[in-house]
């Protein structure tokens, strides 16, 4: 056999042990021999394995201890295969043995080989290209459709600019999030960046490719290697990695689409890096063993102690991914030493022969990234398919393996058995702790403390009434009642009381007069018959009770009290003693020095068949954790680390937990200048050629950038070259119009603007008056009357005294409407701007200036006393000076009115329209009003509406719209579906990160209400196509990222005078009034 064969045979190997482990993992069947039948009969097809075991409905036999020994030394090879740097210790089963086991685990990896020898692929790596493959298409179907979507790059490019040196995200290019997640938990693993960047393919390999996978592996690298350099250097806030997908698909031939776990990309992932970096090892380093900086970086090594019937053996074994079952485990220690410790191990530490057998395992070399697979997906074998286990998991921000290291074999098994000691008694305190807490033999039972406390409250209640039978003979002692004590007949009748029993056995029989009166039939009287009877106590209280019986008996239930809240409160302080002791076992130093920090945590939100992944990964520079979820790239923190990842919480946890060696600060140390000793960042960490690259792609994204400011200047120009043309025909047209006609027509204020002042001074509309109507007549009416009462007011007549007490008036009658409370129906902010301005506290020039605007009004009546008092206000105004009163300012706070007014129509038209059930019209209108809002209540509290009450009709619609749609594709009808997934895709997935991105509790809860509904689809059978639709749209929904994408422009809405718009405010708030508070 030649030493290709024996490295692809080996190879061959432990694939086949991977497909083993997988499916044993996925069906839960331990039989070794079954899977290797199964695994046979499918070719090594992982489904129909899973099929044909399902289908097979047989008892699995148990695996007998022969059976174990035979395959104990490849069984613990169920980790990630190490590729051509399999261990040497693989036990070869190509010889002759008779055993079937052995025969048939030697044919199939004969025949895995010869496919791989054919083809120079496996079928796993094939499984991986159906995902891919999937990936593509979707992404190349969604370039194709022709409305717009909401996923679609912004068109402007500063949207799309990187912020000075914020990290840079990657595009989901067709679900594909779980491939950004991997690349840049790796990424930002200094070394292996520096790795990926500095690889350069070897020479010989162009002139000689060996097979397939040299062809995949360089050009895939070389992918990998832009991808790289433009996360380093790019000025792009986010950068497209479809080239390395499309390499990862064109790398395998498949035709068939199929689901895979993500774990798998990650295994190969590793796997093809491993075989392009041994390749280039081997060409630098002939004639000596070549070392791969991927195998030094990810894989380790773990010694396998095994005994079986008293016979010991040892096995070193390769590890990279290391697997830990989640289910049934409340942290990563109690994972680790249950994946450490397999079968029975007693004897491994008892000299005596024993027929017992077991395995442990000790990691003899850790590598500097230890990474864990954390296993959450189970299949349902009673309902044929995968399912999520959502069990919380805890895991440490950092973690000793000490425990673990073969070098403390002897110390940890002392402390094993101190733990397992400790166990056993802390079982034995719990239980005795809990006949105290949950006392009683019913299905109901309570602390024994409460029991006797309630009993004493029992004992020494007195009762609010008194039995009739104490009034007839009160010296009777208590229970020595006899029979002639029993109330009169005609008593038991007209109360309905129930016939006393005699207490003593001396009192003789019953009279028979009253067994006579027992035995009538009773009288139905409907009032009397229904009412309590007159003896029966309030509250309840014992009926005979002595001092002295209470006396004593509340002694001793005083005494029994306190014996057992002392013995409660030693039983727990002992269970929390043992508890402590167990969390410090390996806190001492020897037991701290193998030390590795979490650097990143991938995440998985969503069910088996359908999710969304990001990752947390620790910034050791900002020492802070960073939120990688697609392009979006944000900060935060440990809390809400611990909120999405551990479980339990929503459908969001850990899959991948990934871990440093603290102790070796070069994986996420940079690197420095050799010559000038200055730490390396940017574009000075890349090599010539990707300099060369990069640079050319920024110069690309600076001409997107130059063309969209060129065009957009071009579309201000002629805008406002547009704006002029209006103004300047509205202007020609005004002046025709006023050598006309006498009546009164609409003016600019300050269109004769001062010499000294270059800007022309426009006034806001709601401030000009088009004509003697609507708003004109109201605001008009208002200066009149103020200019009426100020000349009846006045000693002097003169036009600027009265003008001067008319502002006065006017602004004294605007500040009591700003401190006045108003209903709700109410709004006196929109009936005067003064107002506003008032309640913001707006500087006093601004008030001046806009008083001396509406009295320069030329709509006033034209009596002279009116002119007059006009052209002194119009004078005034000439005479304001640029230094007195900032237009700047002025023109802001006018500006933050007008968009009070649109934001309040905004409002009010979501409202109506969603009062009239029309939601999808409703929902535009209540988002931009409450976007508009909070930019409004930014600068004041004063400034715009309720956002409670915004948000709430916000939050409500999006709960309608997901309703209606969700009844919608129940239906099942085509053209229902496609409705239906056209008002998510359009309206509400687009709107979910508005709700996620201030972490409101009820607006989370409303996404989590809308993506629990979805979500409960995957369990329920459906037609294909539906499936089909349900699993494209459910990684959209299930997107937690808060980057706000791109929206429609903001509809259109009509102007409304004041008068109308306070009309309408009013009707629409007295109709919220009517509503009942819970549909609010």
């Amino acid at each position: 056999m030649t030493v290709e064969q024996n490295v692809l045979q080996q190879h061959s190997q432990k694939h086949q042990q991977t497909l083993l482990n997988q499916l044993r993992e996925i069906t839960g069947t331990t039989d070794v021999q079954l899977l290797q039948q199964a695994l046979q009969v499918s070719n090594g097809d992982l489904a129909e394995a899973v099929a044909f075991l399902t289908e097979k409905n047989a008892k699995v036999p148990q695996q007998d201890e022969t059976t174990y020994y035979q395959t104990s030394q490849v069984a613990s090879d169920r980790y990630i295969s190490v590729g051509s740097q399999a261990d040497t210790n693989v036990i070869d089963l190509t010889g002759d043995d008779k055993d079937d086991l052995q025969r048939a685990i030697a044919l199939s990896l004969e025949e895995s080989s010869r496919a791989f020898r054919e083809t120079g692929i496996t079928d796993e790596e094939q499984a991986i290209s159906r995902v891919l493959e999937a990936s593509i298409a979707e992404n190349k179907a969604s370039l194709k459709r022709t409305h717009t979507e909401v996923w679609s790059d912004s068109p402007n490019p500063h949207d799309r600019k990187r912020i000075e040196n914020c990290p840079v995200g990657l595009k989901n290019v067709g679900n594909t999030c779980w491939f950004s997640a991997v690349i840049q938990s790796l990424f930002n693993l200094l070394e292996f960046q520096r790795l990926v960047l500095n690889y350069s393919p070897p020479a010989r390999v162009h002139d000689l490719p060996r097979n397939q996978k040299e062809h995949r592996n360089l050009p895939f690298m070389q992918e990998l290697r832009h991808l790289f350099s433009l996360m380093v250097g790019s000025k792009r806030k986010y950068v497209d990695p479809s080239r390395a997908v499309e390499i990862l698909k064109d790398a395998f031939k498949s035709s068939e689409s199929q689901q895979q776990d993500v774990s798998e990309f990650t295994h190969k992932l590793l796997d093809w890096l491993e075989d392009a970096f041994q390749i280039k090892a081997e060409e630098d380093r002939e004639g000596e063993k070549p070392k791969n900086p991927m195998v030094e970086l990810f894989y380790g090594r773990f010694l396998a102690v095994g005994v079986l019937e008293g016979k010991k053996f040892e096995n070193t074994e390769m590890f990279g991914q290391y697997p830990l079952q989640v289910n049934g485990f409340k942290d990563l220690h109690e994972c680790l030493e249950a994946a450490m410790i397999e079968g029975e191990i007693e004897s491994l530490h008892s000299a005596e022969n024993s027929a017992r057998s077991g395995q442990e395992h000790w990691f003899t070399e850790l590598p500097p990234v230890l990474t864990f697979e954390l296993s959450r997906f189970e299949f349902n074998q009673a309902l044929g398919r995968p399912e999520k286990i959502h069990n919380k998991l805890e895991f440490p921000a950092m973690l000793y393996m000490d425990r673990y290291m073969d070098r403390n074999r002897d110390v940890t098994r002392i402390k094993r058995e101190e733990i397992r000691r400790l166990k056993e008694h802390l079982t034995l305190l719990q239980q005795r702790l809990e006949r105290y807490l949950s006392y009683g033999s019913g299905p109901k039972r309570f602390p024994l403390a409460d029991v006797l406390q309630y009993a004493m409250e029992f004992a020494s209640s007195k009762p609010v009434c008194t039995s009739p039978v104490e009034d007839i003979d009160s010296s009777t002692p208590p229970g020595g009642a006899t029979g002639q004590q029993l109330p009169p007949p005609s008593i038991v009748e007209h109360d309905s009381l129930p016939p006393l029993e005699t207490s003593g056995s001396a009192s003789g029989p019953t009279p028979a007069p009253a067994v006579a009166q027992q035995q009538r039939v009773p009288i139905h009287k409907p009032f009397t018959q229904s009412r309590l009877p007159p003896d029966l106590p309030m509250h309840p209280a014992p009926r005979h009770i002595t001092e002295e019986e209470l006396r004593v008996l509340e002694s001793c239930l005083h005494r029994w009290r306190s014996e057992v809240e002392n013995d409660t409160r030693d039983l727990q302080g002992s269970i929390t003693r043992i508890h402590r002791t167990i969390e410090l076992m390996y806190s001492d130093k020897s037991m701290m020095q193998v030390p590795y920090r979490l650097h990143a945590v991938l995440v998985h939100e969503g069910q088996a068949n359908a999710g969304h992944y990001w990752a947390y990964i620790y910034d050791p520079h900002q020492r802070c954790w960073m939120k990688y979820n697609d392009i979006s790239v944000t900060k935060s923190s440990w809390e809400e680390l611990v909120r999405d990842s551990f479980g339990g919480y929503r459908n969001a946890s850990a899959y991948c937990l990934m871990y440093i060696n603290d102790k070796k600060p070069f994986l996420i140390e940079e690197e420095f200048d050799k010559e000038t000793g200055q730490i390396l960042s940017g574009m000075d960490k890349l090599p010539p050629d990707l300099k060369h690259y990069v640079k050319e792609d920024n110069e690309l994204f600076d001409k997107e950038v130059q063309e969209w400011d060129i065009m957009q200047a071009r579309k201000n120009q002629q805008e406002k070259l547009a704006l002029a043309t209006a103004a300047a025909a509205a202007a020609a047209a005004s002046s025709a119009a006023s050598t006309t006609s006498s009546s009164p027509q609409p003016m600019s204020v300050g269109s004769s603007p001062p010499e000294n002042t270059a800007v022309p001074q426009q006034d806001p509309e709601y401030m000009e008056q088009p004509s003697p109507t609507n708003d004109s007549k109201h605001l008009q009416e208002d200066t009149e009357r103020a200019i009426s009462r100020a000349v009846a007011e006045q000693d002097e007549r003169n036009p600027e005294a009265v003008l001067n007490a008319a502002i006065k008036l006017e602004y004294t009658r605007l500040v009591r409407f700003a401190q006045e409370d108003t209903s709700p129906e109410n709004d006196y902010r929109l009936q005067h701007v003064i107002v506003y301005f008032i309640q913001n506290q707006a500087p006093k020039k601004i008030l001046e200036r806009t008083l001396l605007t509406q009295f320069a009004d030329r709509n006033l009546a034209f009596d002279e006393r009116c002119k007059s008092i006009m052209n002194v206000a119009r004078a005034k105004l000439d005479l304001i000076k640029p230094e007195e009163v900032n237009m700047d300012e002025y023109e802001i706070w006018h500006q933050d009115y007008r968009n009070f007014r649109d934001t309040t129509v905004f409002m009010l038209t979501g409202m109506e329209l969603f009062q009239k059930s029309s939601y999808v019209e409703a929902l535009m209108y209540l988002i931009y009003s409450y976007q508009y809002n909070k930019e409004l209540l930014s600068k004041g509290v004063y400034r715009g509406h309720s956002e409670e009450l915004l948000g709430f009709y916000r939050r409500e619609c999006l709960l309608k719209l997901n309703e209606q749609a969700a009844a919608m594709f129940e239906s099942g009808e085509e053209p229902e579906v496609t409705t239906g997934l056209g008002i998510m895709n359009e309206l509400v997935v687009p709107c979910i990160p508005l709700l996620l991105a201030h972490d409101a509790e009820r607006d989370l809860l409303a996404v989590e209400d809308m993506r629990n509904r979805w979500c409960s689809y995957l369990g329920q059978e459906m037609e294909s196509n539906l499936q089909e639709k349900l699993t494209d749209f459910l990684p959209k929904l299930l997107d937690c990222s808060t980057e706000i994408r791109s929206f429609h422009d903001p509809p259109k809405v009509p102007s409304y005078s004041t008068l109308e718009l306070c009309e309408r405010f009013s009707r629409i708030m007295a109709a919220l009034g009517r509503v009942p508070t819970e549909e609010r």
